[in-house]
């Protein structure tokens, strides 16, 4: 425990003092005012197909909330009649724009491009291989990084929040709640700070494989995140409740312990250079 209360002084110390942090941070700030404003700004745009002559309309956000996320999480997947699944299927053929895309979720992609960077560098500089030869443990390093994944991923969703204040104020959108209220956004805030569990544990998994070789972790990490970036929005609805924050606590402690076992295997079957 000694170990790890030193290591983990020495990696919040590390990740408080690089600009690194402060430039996902930065990014996760600016990134929704952005969106925000431009998609504002090009709303009702008419684009003319010039060899079909077809006509598409931009769509732009009806509620800064849509940032955050949307109504229905779970119901989604309990539609069971023939016309709900058609309606489905004609929604996901439609629905794969802007709003759907652009929005919270990607700050998981942007932690596991930081928690990649973050790990490359300890066995690029030669500091994991001397860490682990004087002093510390495999498992200890393992759930020391793991944290700061959290950490660093909370502040980049707690930024983006900030930023969907801003660039919703910005924009003159309305922050209309509608049905969530502002129980169901507190309860979606949680579920996607504890859901950040499932994705530092597979990142970290990436990277301690990868080791120096940052391009691949970084691959590897983008790749598995997007086999569950579709769930996100599932588990972590703008109307979550208590049971949404229970399955994501759940969901983190159990990808947490499995992959940081792995990880920890990986680091003792493999050279660490």
């Amino acid at each position: 425990m000694d170990r790890l209360k030193t290591m983990l002084k020495v990696d919040t110390r590390r990740m408080f003092t690089t600009r690194l942090f402060y430039i996902m941070v930065g990014i996760a700030l600016c990134m929704p005012i952005a969106i925000l404003v431009m998609t504002s700004s090009l709303a009702g745009t008419e684009n003319i197909d010039p060899k079909t002559g077809e006509v598409t309309v931009v769509e732009g956000f009806d509620s800064a909330w849509q940032m955050i996320g949307s109504e229905g999480g779970f119901d989604m997947m309990s539609k069971g009649t023939a016309s709900a699944q058609a309606d489905e299927s004609s929604d996901m053929g439609s629905g794969m724009d802007m709003t759907s895309m652009c929005n919270i979720n990607l700050v998981y992609m942007m932690t596991g491009i930081f928690l990649c960077l973050f790990v490359g560098e300890d066995f690029r500089s030669g500091y994991a291989k001397n860490l682990f030869t004087v002093r510390a443990k495999k498992g200890d390093y393992v759930a020391s990084k793991t944290i700061m994944g959290l950490v660093a991923g909370t502040a980049m969703l707690i930024a983006f929040f900030i930023g969907t204040l801003l660039g919703g104020k910005i924009a003159g959108l309305p922050f209309d709640l509608g049905n969530s209220g502002i129980d169901g956004l507190v309860m979606c805030m949680l579920a996607k700070i504890l859901l950040t569990g499932v994705f530092a544990a597979i990142f970290l998994a990436m990277s301690v494989y990868a080791k120096k070789k940052t391009w691949l972790s970084i691959l590897l990490s983008l790749g598995a995140g997007m086999l569950l970036f579709m769930m996100i929005p599932m588990v972590t609805p703008l109307d979550s409740s208590i049971m949404n924050v229970v399955i994501c606590l759940a969901g983190s402690a159990m990808f947490c312990f499995g992959l940081g076992a792995i990880s920890k295997l990986v680091l003792n079957k493999t050279s660490l250079v």
